[in-house]
């Protein structure tokens, strides 16, 4: 069984992307989470104007928290009869990333789904406030939605490396199960100067080769020193539904989203995107 967590501003962005889970995950065993930490809500409230009513207004922001859950989980359950598919909601007075953190710990979870976006973004931004703090602090593999995206059967996923990290397990079967639901197949594109791996490159292959899917994977190499327009140009010109990156310091994600280069990626992402979380990030 997969546990899946997935963090609600009860947006449309939000929504969409609890669609778009139970839509894809429709073959599988899954225990969802809906989780809504409102520590943010309550500290931006126009009527918190005072010490003396903070309380009150705690009780507020917290009643309605929990109502929104209960209404989005009546919505969900009237969306699918899938008896597969288990829900619980959490309610929490706490941050994003630290109840985010806390959730994936305590219930082992293998899949955080979220928007690209949420409420407050605006809409030529790519990836939102919550989702970039997501992607950047939570242990966790992230699939991040873009708004209004609806194509929940991917043909092809990109896999972009340099062999430099060496990958986990779990995560690799994570990216097998997802392309196994529908068939996908699996693009591994090393981007580099040159043909010739270093020792510490030729065993992360190898462990690839052997860990991941053992159908319906292709292995490309392409020479360039712009990784960011290397990945964009390969996910034009071969129909790619789905983006799998690792997150971990001196990646390909880490420097196109970390901190400076987040425009130059975020152009023409108009696809999810798996960001599979391979190290704890300090920075």
């Amino acid at each position: 069984m997969l546990s899946i967590l997935l963090p609600t501003d009860f947006s449309e962005n939000s929504m969409n992307a609890v669609k778009y889970a139970l839509e894809f995950f429709k073959h599988q065993k899954v225990d969802f989470f809906f989780m809504h930490a409102y520590q943010n809500d309550f500290y931006n409230h126009e009527e918190l104007a005072s010490r003396e009513v903070f309380d009150d207004i705690l009780d507020k922001v917290k009643n309605q928290s929990e109502k929104n859950l209960e209404n989005l989980l009546e919505t969900v359950k009237k969306m699918t009869l899938n008896s597969r598919f288990t829900f619980h909601t959490i309610s929490a007075y706490n941050t994003l990333v630290d109840e985010a953190n806390l959730i994936a710990d305590a219930k082992n979870i293998d899949l955080i789904v979220m928007g690209t976006k949420g409420k407050s973004d605006e809409r030529h931004i790519i990836f939102g406030s919550h989702t970039f703090q997501v992607l950047k602090y939570v242990k966790c593999p992230i699939l991040a939605i873009p708004s209004n995206y609806t194509n929940t059967q991917p043909k092809r996923i990109l896999f972009p490396t340099d062999y430099l990290i060496p990958y986990k397990h779990r995560e690799l079967k994570l990216v097998c199960d997802l392309a196994a639901s529908y068939k996908s197949i699996i693009d591994v594109l090393y981007i580099s100067k040159s043909d010739k791996l270093s020792l510490r490159q030729e065993d992360n292959q190898a462990f690839i080769k052997e860990t991941i899917c053992k159908t319906n994977i292709d292995f490309h190499i392409v020479h360039s020193k712009k990784i960011a327009e290397t990945i964009q140009n390969y996910i034009k010109n071969n129909a790619i539904d789905m983006l799998v990156m690792v997150n971990t310091q001196h990646s390909f994600l880490e420097d196109m989203l970390f901190p400076s280069k987040i425009d130059i990626v975020s152009v023409d992402l108009k696809i999810p995107l798996l960001a599979l979380q391979n190290a704890t990030r300090y920075i």
